[in-house]
């Protein structure tokens, strides 16, 4: 193995000019196929993290306005839902793709801390709709099963909410635990959650069983949300949704086709169609990548048909005094994998550090979409699965730019080689 790599080494420092132009042309195509994957990868990290407000996996529905007569009923009946159409989500018929439901029941009223007072929204809502809307708390908790079981009056304060309640330079945090006065009532406050542009501002979020008693809602809710599981196709999203309409509308004597009786967000759709965006996108990638690195490659089979040209004298020799075709077949092979990957390193890493400048550059540019900033690259790189698939590119691709050289030199006859000059 020794003899093997003082041979390759010799092959190259006879033609240092010539490999290092090839080699370059090979660096050239793993730089750009990483860096390429890479801005890939952030760019969508971009887009997910820009609607990540929500779990992937979770669902909303609100009532809407029926569009077609039905059982003896005219259109353009408002559908209000109920507890009954929670009970239904949470029920038998969907047990088999829906795990967690939530519902939310809300009023306006005047929030009053002290001196100070702002107009909010008090929002019912159960624990699940934590983890649902991904709600983070910057101190406290948030709404419990404790909470929901006693009707306690309690709520969850966001930060933003929180300061309009208190003097200027006074911290969020300091509501924690007081109580605030919603309308005629007081609410211990337990939890003070981070703000966001998604929601509205001056939201309070209270036990959905303590908002529906206080303020006497009855049966009606205002929207329904649940996580979904086993809908792992677009074609799978779209008949759950499809059956999940058609009951929710016949409970209120609406066409089971009515489109507009209910509304329908659902955001695992969504995400299975980014997951399809995202693999043609990393698809179109790799083969503008690759086409990139074939140009490397043949750059490497062109040297390695010249230098068995250069060397077909010294392999009749070798065959002459008993050199297997193996043995050469062997040597330009791992001449030309070794020139390969070398490079192909060097390429790989030079594109691994772009994606990092990239990251402490372009990743800390915002752009605005809807209202909502967000950043322009979220974490562009690859990981470790794509820098193991680009070193089997590598190995494959200087084995195959090796390969019709070496059948070549392997061919050779010892006399016509002999007599080469």
């Amino acid at each position: 193995m020794r003899d093997l790599f003082v041979e390759i080494a010799e092959s190259v420092r006879r033609n240092k000019l010539r490999t290092a132009l090839t080699g370059f042309a090979v660096s050239w195509g793993i730089f750009m196929l990483i860096v390429l994957l890479g801005a890939g990868n952030g760019l969508m990290n971009s887009f997910v993290q820009g609607g990540g407000g929500f779990a992937t996996n979770s669902v909303s529905v609100g009532g809407g306005w029926t569009s077609k007569p039905y059982d003896g009923l005219k259109q353009g009946r408002r559908i209000r839902l109920d507890d009954g159409d929670v009970a239904t989500t949470g029920g038998e018929l969907f047990v088999d793709n829906v795990e967690l439901v939530s519902a939310t029941v809300g009023t306006n009223a005047t929030v009053c801390y002290g001196k100070k007072s702002i107009s909010g929204y008090i929002d019912g809502i159960y624990p699940a709709a934590q983890m649902m809307e991904k709600r983070e708390m910057l101190a406290g908790r948030f709404i419990n099963d404790k909470d929901i079981a006693d009707s306690r009056k309690v709520v969850v304060i966001p930060e933003s909410t929180a300061q309009g309640l208190l003097e200027s330079g006074e911290s969020a945090i300091g509501l924690l635990g007081k109580y605030v006065k919603v309308g005629d009532l007081a609410f211990r406050v337990v939890g003070i959650a981070k703000s966001d542009r998604m929601r509205n501002s001056r939201d309070l979020y209270a036990p959905f069983t303590t908002v529906k008693t206080v303020y006497g809602k009855g049966q009606e809710v205002g929207s329904i949300t649940f996580t979904t599981k086993g809908l792992d196709t677009e074609k799978d999203n779209e008949e759950f949704e499809k059956n999940y309409k058609s009951v929710i509308n016949l409970r209120h004597r609406a066409a089971p086709d009515d489109e507009r009786a209910i509304w329908v967000w659902n955001r695992a759709h969504q995400d299975v169609q980014m997951k399809q965006g995202r693999n043609i996108l990393s698809t179109a990638l790799w083969i503008i990548g690759l086409f990139t690195l074939l140009g490397g490659i043949v750059g490497v089979s062109n040297i390695m048909l010249i230098t068995v040209k250069e060397r077909t004298h010294e392999f009749g020799v070798r065959k002459a005094i008993g050199a297997s075709p193996w043995s050469i077949t062997k040597l330009i092979i791992s001449e030309s994998v070794a020139i390969t990957a070398f490079f192909g390193y060097i390429g790989m890493f030079l594109g691994m550090l772009t994606c990092e400048v990239l990251d402490k550059t372009l990743g800390q540019a915002k752009m605005s979409i809807m209202d909502e900033e967000i950043a322009m690259l979220v974490n562009p790189g690859v990981g470790l699965d794509v820098a193991l698939e680009a070193t089997l590119v590598l190995i494959v691709a200087g084995t195959l730019a090796g390969f019709f050289p070496a059948r070549k030199a392997a061919g050779v006859r010892p006399i016509e080689a002999l007599r080469a000059e």
